[in-house]
């Protein structure tokens, strides 16, 4: 499969004499009787797997250099040779220079994961004065629980999860066990947080055992034991997950924007500036159909000449769009000289073909009269400039797996007032032309949906109180993760439109039918992607987990409080989700707070998607109208219709005509429940404030 960007640069340290390696050939030198006590190739193994690519830091001292590319630094326990078989390479003491630079490491955005161990002070090493930059007290003790243990062993302590409301690394972990375990102490203020800590029962009890801190920017992580995460204990109960979770956790801080590549050339040339000038003063002329009025043409007519003249003027910095360019001015010219009536672009719309041209990095200029969805519904003159999506991992999976000669991802380099709105699609239909030809294109600004998902998700958790796993906060906080990982949804997402019973035209524009059955395709095509990231994932494609988060907070979140309620049939796919979740228990909402519980929510889901495939397929036996009405009932089994519904009346009340029966339909069939009125409501001001957002505003 594909290699996807990496997510972050992991360096492990093996220069201070650490008991740990990552090479398993030398564990088994190390600890001939047991390779797997001083081996940590399935720790390494784990974070690759996640899209985290491990480095070894095999000689000489840490500093700022070594530092430069990494992300996060993880220290292995290390000792002195009287106490433990190590990699025989350095000093367990760190000196004052190295610990000076792991401190400005991590202040400035790295994370730290020190895995200290049980009677800490006799090893000799460093781990206590680093530990202690950063607030965190490693003490000098050996855990013991009678009670609560593993494999009925004292000394293997269970750890107790300590939640937190504003992090879950304990996300999709059941248990985890340490071995002959450490405890910490941790300040009780806003910098630091216990994840982990010993049971009641226990001696010390109620001690923290996993602990983390915040510096600055950048995020820190003891365990006091280092052999919870070796090869002979790693699979046992959750402790595999539980090491990625909290790796991840510690890169997971807030990351800069995503990079807007280079188009200084076009941004920064006259024409540009001139260009958009031109459009903005162009738009108070034209009526809704693009047209400009008998009285105003000799005051619009040179502003087309102007916009053609600029169009011409940029044209040589989109050498691949010659064609398409040179055929814009002229449909801008014949335009004008036709009087400017309804405008027709069908020359040049036909000659606009991004999808021939799927480059990373390319860029289009566009100059159409065109309304923009869920955008300007007038047709007016807009001018945008496109950069394309599309790293090579997305290029292999369409050519291999996902075919959509269609698709084309987009990030917005600028544009006009008509896109300074929610509008996230560049669709061909859209454009004023004298015919509809065959489209065979269409843009999506994954840039926009990134963050607006971003924004509304992280002022959702917020609100209610939703305590997030870590690689949902690295989504949120990642604005290329979250770009890549749109591109992977979309891309399955809208070939799934064409696939199986009942498929639909793509763009949904040619079928007139109750809205709640686009609400239902849309979700089908999503709940259909949930479960394929399963596939894609043990495929080794590892942005398909954070396709899972993307799906469910944009479905439960952003649809269901954005846009008018009348036949929002986003926010109804997102409503369905919901009620389904928290029917299953899911997803509660208890004391003002959500919850979501990470080891069923899979389940749930696909359940769901079951579900939804059954509605289709036992569709295609019935008559149109009958297929509606299940789909109404099916509905109405999770979301109550409004009381005044005529369809929730049952068939005996709705008129025989299928027309007429759509138009029985009430603007808003299922209203919000009382979550998502609260909701909404807190919400405003954050979708409002998403209004014209791109990559760049987030």
């Amino acid at each position: 499969m594909p290699v996807t960007r990496p997510i972050a640069h992991v360096l492990v340290d093996q220069a201070h004499r650490q008991a740990w390696t990552v090479d398993a050939a030398e564990a088994a030198q190390m600890n001939p009787a047991n390779p797997g006590d001083a081996s940590y190739a399935q720790a390494v193994a784990t974070l690759e797997a996640a899209g985290l690519p491990v480095a070894e830091h095999r000689e000489g001292l840490i500093t700022d250099d070594v530092l430069a590319t990494t992300d996060v630094l993880v220290l292995p326990h290390c000792a002195d040779d009287d106490w433990e078989a190590t990699t025989g390479v350095g000093s367990p003491r760190y000196s004052p220079a190295e610990q000076e630079a792991i401190e400005r490491f991590v202040r400035r955005g790295g994370g730290l994961v020190v895995l200290a161990e049980t009677e800490q002070q006799k090893y000799g090493n460093s781990f206590g004065e680093i530990a202690a930059r950063f607030g965190i007290v490693i003490g000098n003790a050996t855990v013991q629980d009678p009670g609560h243990n593993f494999r009925n062993v004292a000394t293997w302590p269970l750890v107790q999860p300590v939640p937190h409301p504003r992090w879950d690394p304990w996300a999709g972990v059941p248990d985890a066990a340490l071995y002959r375990a450490g405890v910490l102490d941790v300040p009780a203020d806003d910098d630091h947080a216990v994840f982990g800590r010993t049971f009641p029962d226990a001696q010390p009890a109620q001690r923290p055992v996993i602990a983390a801190a915040t510096a600055d920017a950048g995020r820190v992580v003891v365990v006091a034991d280092s052999d919870v995460f070796g090869d002979d204990s790693i699979d046992d109960l959750g402790n595999r997950t539980l090491w990625r979770n909290l790796v991840v956790w510690t890169a997971a801080g807030p990351r800069g924007n995503a990079s807007p590549g280079d188009a200084a050339a076009v941004l920064d040339d006259p024409a540009w500036a001139q260009l958009t000038a031109a459009v903005e003063s162009l738009r108070p002329f034209l009526a809704k159909d693009g047209s400009v009025a008998e009285s105003d043409r000799e005051a619009a007519a040179p502003l087309v000449t102007e916009i053609a003249d600029c169009v011409t003027r940029l044209a040589p910095l989109f050498p691949h769009q010659e064609e398409h360019l040179a055929a814009t001015v002229t449909d801008l010219l014949a335009w004008r000289d036709a009087g400017l009536g309804v405008p027709d672009f069908l020359d040049s719309l036909l000659l606009f073909r991004p999808e021939a041209d799927r480059r990373d990095g390319a860029l289009h200029l566009v100059v159409f009269p065109m309304y923009t969805q869920n955008g300007n519904l007038d047709r007016h003159v807009e001018a945008v400039i496109t950069r394309t999506v599309w790293p090579d991992w997305i290029a292999d999976l369409e050519a291999g797996r996902y075919d959509n000669a269609a698709f084309v991802p987009i990030e917005f380099v600028a544009f006009t007032a008509g896109y300074d709105t929610h509008s996230a699609v560049l669709f061909p239909e859209t454009v004023a032309v004298r015919e509809t030809p065959r489209f065979t294109w269409g843009g999506i600004f994954c840039d926009r949906e990134a963050a607006r998902f971003r924004t509304v998700s992280r002022t959702a958790a917020d609100i209610l109180g939703l305590s997030l796993p870590p690689d949902a906060e690295m989504l949120l906080n990642d604005q290329a993760l979250a770009q890549e990982t749109f591109v992977l949804w979309d891309l399955v997402h809208d070939r799934t439109h064409s696939h199986g019973d009942l498929p639909f035209d793509p763009f949904m524009i040619k079928q007139r039918m109750p809205y709640w059955l686009y609400a239902l395709e849309e979700l089908r095509c999503d709940l259909n992607t949930y479960r394929e990231t399963a596939r894609l994932e043990e495929d080794g494609v590892v942005l398909a987990r954070h396709v899972r988060y993307a799906i469910l907070f944009d479905r439960l979140f952003r649809f269901p409080t954005t846009g008018e309620r009348v036949r929002n049939y986003d926010g109804l796919g997102g409503q369905i989700l919901f009620a389904w979740l928290h029917r299953s228990g899911a997803l509660n909402w208890t004391d003002n707070t959500l919850s979501i519980d990470w080891s069923t929510v899979d389940d749930a889901v696909v359940a769901l998607a079951d579900e939804v495939d059954r509605l289709y397929h036992e569709g295609i036996d019935r008559s149109r109208l009958g297929h509606w009405l299940a789909a109404h009932a099916f509905v109405s089994s999770l979301v109550p219709p409004h009381p005044a519904s005529t369809w929730a009346q049952g068939p005996q009340s709705l008129p025989t005509e299928n027309r007429e029966a759509v138009n029985a339909v009430l603007a808003d069939e299922f209203p919000l429940n009382v979550f998502y009125e609260a909701l909404r409501k807190k919400l405003a001001d954050t979708i409002a404030a998403t209004r014209g957002m791109t990559g760049a505003d987030v």
